[in-house]
């Protein structure tokens, strides 16, 4: 796979430049002397991987903004400032929270007051039972019995009187009419005793049972609303002292000594650095202290070559002036998201672990390498030597004055040389890029089915040019795509080709993919609300930097 990315990119220079042949040979023609060769020889080769990277911590202390619902940056301290255990960090806005308090502190009073009325209520319910039971209850039945009595006294008076008007009306003294009246005090005494037994009745069997029934109601209702105040109240405290301690959050302290950095945002990533009167949400991470004793460089390695990578595999970094070992620690499962801006570029976030070290601060840049592979006395030929067509890898080499093709079987390369393994000896000498001299390898390399340059091969250059006319289209267009190249990467000039639907020159906003379309401001860099190759270029060449 690495071969074939590395020639792709060679096959492609080199046709692309239009670069006339210098010699119009064929197979056995002699050659030109003034072609640039190399011997092949054996030697030692390093298959190496080169990355750029960013030092940080792999165990730091996060700061976060625990507001709820989120708050306004007041002040901040500086980035790299060293700072004490509870020194003050951030200071956010309060007047909102405030306000809060004042109003929860009026509903907190409210609820207090209410829980007082609900259960006075409920005291005075439960009074009222025991006054019944006690008082009222106790009060009725004795009248009624004290009635029964009297009642009882009367009918027996009534009854003597009655027994004495007999007597004297058999003596003829009572006439019939005094007897009846006689007879119905009797009976009028009578009645008004079975009234009051039926009074004391009815006060034991409903009337005490219903009253008692009533009265318990009333505890029980004013039991339950004892309870909803009470929840009302504790309700009201809570919110009062969560807003308390959300006030407290509005000031963040150092939880302990170190260096205050804020937190790597990663490329386009919508988490810039805060500032006075920026919008910080719950939960966002404001600062970071990171532990210096536990650094590791962080480096996204390309698809092509995550799979070579193993962990304790050793790395040499280089920071500044500063070269240290370090050894794989981490390799990531899943990609680094891609986009446009990268060019669509696959890479494997890969942890590099450091010893401790003085003087190393988050931040810092690097340039990382990795050995994949270590071959000694190897036969060993330069990539730019190599053609890859549709018959495999071929090789022009010089033998007595003629130039011949050769088939060739590679092994691992470090994209700078290749090792040989069948098909050419040493000493040989292989011409090389041998596409922008040689006629004939420039056919192979346009054969159908190369499945590397097929989709972007431009046509086949006429074989017969006077050379006079090829050195003059030569030198113009190398001096056109030299002056392209210093003002803008190709890469963005594609980019911009591909995603310019209104062919004004300039990317638009809705020109942009969905996914990508939050990142535009930061690409935007002069505000005119359109990105231009320029700021395409700078973009493509910061992402690809990280």
């Amino acid at each position: 796979m690495w071969i074939k990315i590395a020639l792709g990119i060679t096959t492609l220079a080199a046709i692309t430049m239009g670069v006339v042949p210098f010699l119009q040979s064929r197979d056995g023609d002699i050659t030109d002397d003034t072609l640039m060769t190399y011997k092949v020889s054996r030697g030692n080769l390093n298959v190496t991987i080169t990355e750029n990277g960013m030092l940080e911590s792999s165990n730091n202390e996060e700061i976060k903004c625990m507001v709820k619902g989120g708050s306004t940056v007041l002040w901040v301290i500086e980035t790299g400032t060293i700072v004490q255990a509870g020194e003050e960090l951030v200071r956010m806005d309060t007047s909102l929270i405030e306000d809060n308090i004042t109003q929860q502190q009026i509903t907190y009073e409210r609820a207090v007051a209410n829980d007082i009325i609900a259960q006075s209520e409920v005291d005075v319910a439960q009074t009222n039972i025991e006054e019944y039971l006690h008082g009222t209850y106790l009060e009725e039945r004795n009248t009624i019995e004290k009635s029964i009595f009297d009642s009882e006294e009367m009918v027996k008076k009534k009854q003597l009187a009655f027994e004495s008007s007999l007597r004297l009306a058999s003596k003829g003294v009572y006439g019939s009419l005094q007897m009846e009246s006689e007879q119905y005090a009797v009976d009028s005494a009578r009645k008004d005793l079975e009234l009051q037994k039926k009074k004391l009745e009815t006060l034991d069997r409903y009337k005490k049972k219903k009253t008692l029934q009533q009265l318990q109601s009333a505890l029980n209702a004013a039991q339950a609303r004892l309870a909803a105040e009470k929840a009302s109240l504790k309700l009201a405290k809570d919110r009062l002292d969560r807003d308390k301690e959300q006030l407290k959050n509005c000031i963040i302290t150092a939880p302990a000594e170190g260096m205050v950095i804020f937190p790597s945002a990663a490329e386009w990533k919508e988490t810039p650095d805060i500032e006075e009167g920026a919008r910080v949400r719950e939960q966002q991470t404001l600062l970071m202290i990171p532990d210096t004793s536990k650094m590791q460089v962080k480096v996204g390695v390309h698809e092509s070559k995550v799979s070579r990578l193993r962990i304790g595999m050793t790395a040499k970094v280089a920071l500044q002036d500063l070269e240290l070992t370090g050894k794989i620690d981490e390799i990531a499962e899943v990609t680094r998201p891609a986009g446009w801006w990268t060019g669509n570029m696959v890479k494997y976030d890969t942890m590099i672990r450091l010893d401790p070290q003085p003087g190393l601060k988050p931040g810092m840049s690097a340039v990382v390498d990795i050995v994949l592979a270590s071959y000694n006395d190897v036969l060993k030929v330069p990539v730019a030597a190599i053609v890859e067509s549709a018959d495999g890898y071929l090789c022009w080499i010089r033998n007595g004055g003629k130039i011949e093709k050769r088939t060739v079987t590679l092994g691992d390369t470090n994209d700078e040389y290749t090792v040989v393994e069948l098909g050419l000896s040493e000493g040989d000498e292989v011409v090389l890029n041998p596409l922008a001299h040689l006629e004939q390898a420039e056919k192979e390399a346009l054969k159908p089915n190369n499945a590397d340059t097929s989709n972007d091969t431009p046509p086949q250059m006429p074989a017969k040019k006077t050379r006079d006319e090829s050195k003059t289209k030569t030198k113009q267009k190398d001096s056109s795509d030299a002056s392209k190249k210093k003002a803008t990467d190709p890469e963005s000039q594609k980019l911009l080709k591909a995603g310019d639907k209104n062919g004004d020159g300039f990317l638009q906003k809705d020109e942009l993919p969905a996914k990508d379309q939050a990142n535009f401001p930061k690409i935007d860099t002069n505000k005119d609300n359109k990105i231009s190759i320029s700021e395409l270029n700078t973009a493509l060449k910061a992402a690809k930097g990280r």
